[in-house]
C-alpha cells in the first residue's frame, strides 16, 4: 500500500490545475486512473488519509456533466468531518474532463457511453480492493445509476452505497427529460459543442454575472467545460443514451441490496419522475431514505454541498464505517 501522503499505486499524478484553484497546495491531488482496456483515462481527485490504519475508501461518481472539480467543496467537507482519516477518490466520467487523452479531438461516442463508464468504475473498484477492505460508493444523479450497476457487478466488493438525488428510473419521462431530451439527439450534441466555444470565450466577469449565485471556482469549472467541444459532446451524447437506456427501476437489484442502499431525495426535483413514489414505498425508514430541505437543488454541488456532506458522514457513522 502507498503511504498515507502519496497516491495509491493505481493512480498517477496529473499536474493540470484549473484556473481559479488555490495557489496553495489543495487538500486533494489531481490524478489519472489509466484503464487496462478502455482507450481513455479517468480524471480523479484524491484525498489521502491522515492515518495508515484506515480500511475504508469512499469512491464518488458524479452526475452529468461528470467533472470531478464541481464537487471539491462537498468532498472537502466530508474529508474534514473525518478529521482527514477517510481517504476519498472522486472519479470523473470518461471524456468529460478537458485536456485528458483526447486533446480536444472528438472521441468515439461508445468510448464515453454508459457501458464504458460502468466498466471504468468496476475497474476502479477492483484496483481499490487490492488496498482497502471496505468500499463506500457515492453517486449523484445519473452517477447513482452507475453506482448501482457497479454494485450489481461487484456485490462482494461494495459495502454501502449512497445515492444523492438519484436518477435511476425513466429519466426521459421526468419534467426535465421531456423538456430537454431533444437537445441530446443527433445532430444537436455536435452543433452545441461547436457553439460552446463561443460561450467559452466570454470574459470571466460576464460568466460570473450570468451565474451570480455560483462561487468563483465553480464558474472556472464551467468555463473549462465550455472551452472543450470534446467534453461538451461527451456529456450531451451520454445524456442521450441515459434517456434511451434508463427505463424502469431495477426492482430486483434494489430489493436484493436494499440493506446497503441509502437515498437522498430533493423535495422538488425535475430530474426525478413518478417512479420516486415506487422507490419510497420500497425503501422505508430501515433503508435510510432522507428528504432534503426545499432549498437544496438537484445540482447541490454548486453551493449547497455542506448539508449533503453532513448526511453522508452520518450514514458512514451509522454503518460503523467511520468513528
Amino acid at each position: 500500500m502507498s503511504s498515507v501522503n502519496t497516491l495509491p499505486d493505481f493512480l498517477e499524478p496529473w499536474g493540470s490545475r484549473l484556473p481559479g484553484q488555490p495557489s496553495s497546495e489543495p487538500r486533494y491531488t489531481n490524478a489519472l486512473f489509466r484503464h487496462n482496456r478502455l482507450p481513455l483515462s479517468s480524471h480523479a481527485l484524491w484525498w489521502p488519509s491522515s492515518t495508515s490504519s484506515t480500511s475504508v475508501l469512499l469512491i464518488f461518481i458524479p452526475g452529468n456533466p461528470g467533472l470531478a472539480d464541481f464537487y471539491t467543496p462537498f468532498l472537502n467537507d466530508i474529508h474534514e468531518k473525518s478529521d482527514g482519516s477517510l481517504p476519498i477518490i472522486a472519479r470523473a466520467h470518461l471524456g468529460h474532463t478537458p485536456h485528458i487523452d483526447h486533446n480536444e479531438a472528438y472521441v468515439d461516442r461508445a468510448s464515453v457511453g454508459l457501458a464504458s463508464q460502468i466498466e471504468s468504475i468496476i475497474e476502479l473498484i477492483d484496483a481499490s480492493k487490492t488496498i482497502y477492505d471496505k468500499l463506500v460508493l457515492v453517486g449523484h444523479s445519473v452517477g447513482s445509476w452507475l453506482v448501482l450497476q457497479a454494485l450489481k457487478a461487484r456485490p462482494e466488493a461494495v459495502n454501502s452505497v449512497f445515492l444523492l438525488f438519484p436518477t435511476i428510473a425513466n429519466i426521459g419521462d421526468t419534467p426535465n427529460g421531456r423538456k430537454l431530451s431533444w437537445l441530446f439527439h443527433h445532430p444537436f450534441p455536435k452543433i452545441i459543442s461547436y457553439l460552446s466555444i463561443c460561450a467559452g470565450l466570454l470574459p470571466l466577469g460576464v460568466v460570473s454575472y450570468l451565474y451570480k449565485d455560483w462561487p468563483t471556482p465553480q464558474v472556472h469549472v464551467l468555463r473549462s467545460l465550455l472551452k472543450s467541444p470534446s467534453a461538451v459532446y461527451a456529456s450531451l451524447s451520454m445524456a442521450d443514451e441515459e434517456m434511451k437506456t434508463i427505463k424502469e427501476a431495477d426492482v430486483d437489484l434494489l430489493t436484493t441490496f436494499g440493506d446497503r442502499i441509502h437515498l437522498y431525495f430533493a423535495e422538488n426535483d425535475n430530474w426525478v419522475g413518478e417512479q420516486k413514489d415506487l422507490l419510497l414505498k420500497m425503501f422505508d425508514e430501515r433503508h435510510r431514505v432522507v428528504h432534503g430541505d426545499s432549498d437544496i437543488p438537484h445540482a447541490f454541488c454548486i453551493n449547497h454541498g455542506e448539508p449533503l456532506a453532513v448526511q453522508c458522514f452520518e450514514w458512514l457513522k451509522e454503518g460503523g464505517l467511520i468513528t
